[in-house]
């Protein structure tokens, strides 16, 4: 059975390591101190967003976070799908097509217009995993400005 259990600060230890784990698969730089302020900082602050750890049989196998935006085009508010993680040994058996019904779920009790999410080229897993939750691919091209 598959629980869903809002993050906490005690927990912060515990993601901080998933996403240490999550991020190597890519080689993305982590702080893991600068990462655990900012757990802090988004737990303490309900309009940055809503993160749970996803749970298995009462063993934690991942987690997922919903970061919020507000826009006009949308009208109203709308949510990125900042990370969604499971370990190695729990992909493949159903648990993130479970997550994403969650987190369908929960965007109609947060009244949410749109989610939207980026995933990598290489991982064609996630991208049907997506597809077969009536994801689409936008037809825009995401791009970044990075503050220095």
């Amino acid at each position: 059975m598959i629980q869903f259990k809002s993050l906490v600060i005690s927990d912060i230890e515990t993601i901080v390591s998933m996403m240490q784990e999550f991020y190597a698969i890519d080689n993305y730089p982590i702080d893991i101190e600068i990462s655990k302020a900012l757990f802090r900082e988004f737990i303490s602050n309900e309009n940055l967003g809503k993160s749970w750890l996803l749970l298995s049989d009462n063993e934690i196998v991942g987690y997922v976070i919903l970061t919020f935006v507000f826009s006009f085009e949308y009208q109203g508010k709308i949510a990125f799908l900042d990370e969604l993680y499971l370990t190695e040994k729990t992909r493949g058996k159903g648990i993130g097509s479970k997550t994403i019904a969650f987190i369908q779920n929960e965007s109609h009790k947060l009244s949410l217009k749109l989610i939207y999410l980026e995933v990598e080229q290489h991982n064609e897993k996630a991208q049907k995993l997506y597809l077969a939750h009536d994801f689409e691919m936008h037809n825009r091209k995401l791009m970044r400005y990075k503050i220095k």
